[in-house]
This record gives structure tokens, C-alpha cells and sequence, in this order.
């Protein structure tokens, strides 16, 4: 649990790492480590959100993916990747986030690394839990029109189904954002918002506001036609928009 909000919900991680217990060696490090040692660059790491990826051109390959981020500016945040949101939650990935503006300053080549954003946020997948709803919103109003990249480094499967690997093993995956309703698992949505007590439906309807804000976005037709019986909502369009 989270111990400074306990309004956040366990969320624990599908995989226990192989590997034995900690020695007395390592505990004793560990508490030096916590007297002497300072975590200057991860204290700023504070912005929690949880929602879901797929990995780019796989669209079966989804999961949960719980995020810690460090505001750098108004542009920019940096955010660490885990599978859960307790003590024992596995690091899997890196993402980092970028406006609008900082978006359109890349290369064509790089901007194909970068997902949009405006779905996650309309549809009400994208949560920030233990926040009010009046800061979560105002929150997640910055983030219209921004742009992730994204690399996960450990598939350790899905809370819904099971574990995935044991270790991180394989090649980093490029992953992407859903882009239209009906392209997320909706056993995996069911999953997270029962477990975490989170309303998807609701914080859509409430962040209906937010579409007059939205402009068309690069990328979110990059997997449209690997995924079948979608709907597109109000707000989420591509910057080369073909009709439905």
C-alpha cells in the first residue's frame, strides 16, 4: 500500500523474480546505503499514473503499466515503468514524455517512436490514482496533445492472465497507446479498475471538456487496421485523418 495515500489500492506485481533472499551482508548494506547515501535523482519521481500499452505492431502484446514520473518542465517528463505499484513491483520499462511543441521540433525518421496520447487521456484509461479528481484533471489537461516513447525491457505478463517471464530476457519492446475503443482487452480494463476501485466510464464522461482542446495527432492510425470492431471517439483523430 501506498504509505503516504492509502486511498491508492495494492496493486502487486503478476511475477516473483527468481533468486534467493536477502543475506545479512546485503541488509546491513542496504541500511548504510539509507544513512549515507543519497537518491538525489530519483526524489523527483513522484507523479504516479497507471495505464495500458501494447507493444508497437504486436497488438496482442498488452499489459498494465504503472508509471512514476519526474516533471522536468513544462515540456518534458521522464518516467520509470513498473508492473505494480508495491515494494516488491518489478521495473519493466522507461518512457518519456514530450508536448506538443517538443514533438514537432523531431525528425520524421524519430516521431515514428512516438505515440500519441489524446485517447488514453479521453477514454479515461489513463488514471492517476490516490489524486483528487480536481488535480487528476488538471493534470492530465497538460498532457493533452503530448507524445510518449516507450520501451519495456521485461514482459512479466498480465495481472489478469498470469505471469509472463521470470527474468528480463529477450529484445526491449517499442510499445504504443490504444487509439479507439475496443482495442484493449476489455478483461484486462475489468481486471485493473475492479481491482483498484477505478471508474474508466466516468472519468471519460468527465473529461469530455478536455475535446475542444484536442488536435490530430501523428500516430494514431499507426496500428488501426491490426485490430478489428473499434469505434473511434470524439477528440482522437490522425494528422492524415482517412474516414471511417
Amino acid at each position: 500500500m501506498d504509505p503516504v495515500n492509502p486511498k491508492v489500492k495494492e496493486r502487486r506485481s503478476p511475477v516473483r523474480p527468481p533468486g534467493e533472499g536477502k543475506g545479512a551482508w546485503l541488509a546491513t548494506l542496504e541500511q548504510g546505503a539509507n544513512l549515507l547515501q543519497d537518491r538525489a535523482p530519483l526524489k523527483d519521481f513522484d507523479v504516479y499514473v497507471v495505464g495500458f500499452h501494447c507493444a508497437k505492431d504486436e497488438p496482442d502484446a498488452q499489459m498494465e503499466a504503472h508509471h512514476y514520473c519526474k516533471v522536468v518542465n513544462d515540456d518534458m517528463l521522464q518516467c520509470v515503468l513498473f508492473d505494480g505499484n508495491t515494494r516488491d513491483a518489478n521495473l519493466i520499462g522507461i518512457e518519456y514524455i514530450v508536448s506538443e511543441s517538443l514533438f514537432a521540433s523531431l525528425d520524421e525518421p524519430e516521431k515514428a517512436y512516438w505515440h500519441p496520447h489524446n485517447f488514453e487521456i479521453l477514454s479515461g484509461q489513463l488514471s492517476a490514482p490516490g489524486l483528487p479528481d480536481v488535480a487528476e484533471k488538471a493534470f492530465l489537461k497538460l498532457l493533452m496533445n503530448s507524445y510518449g516513447k516507450t520501451w519495456h525491457t521485461w514482459h512479466t505478463g498480465r495481472h489478469d492472465e498470469g505471469p509472463g517471464h521470470a527474468m528480463p530476457v529477450g529484445e526491449p519492446k517499442l510499445m504504443w497507446s490504444f487509439n479507439r475503443e475496443g482495442e484493449c482487452d476489455e478483461a484486462l480494463k475489468r481486471d485493473r479498475d475492479e481491482t483498484m476501485r477505478l471508474d474508466t466510464a466516468k472519468k471519460s464522461r468527465e473529461r469530455q471538456e478536455f475535446v475542444p482542446l484536442a488536435h490530430p495527432q501523428c500516430g494514431v492510425d499507426a496500428m488501426r487496421d491490426q485490430f478489428s470492431g473499434t469505434t473511434p471517439i470524439p477528440g482522437v483523430t490522425d494528422v492524415d485523418g482517412r474516414a471511417e
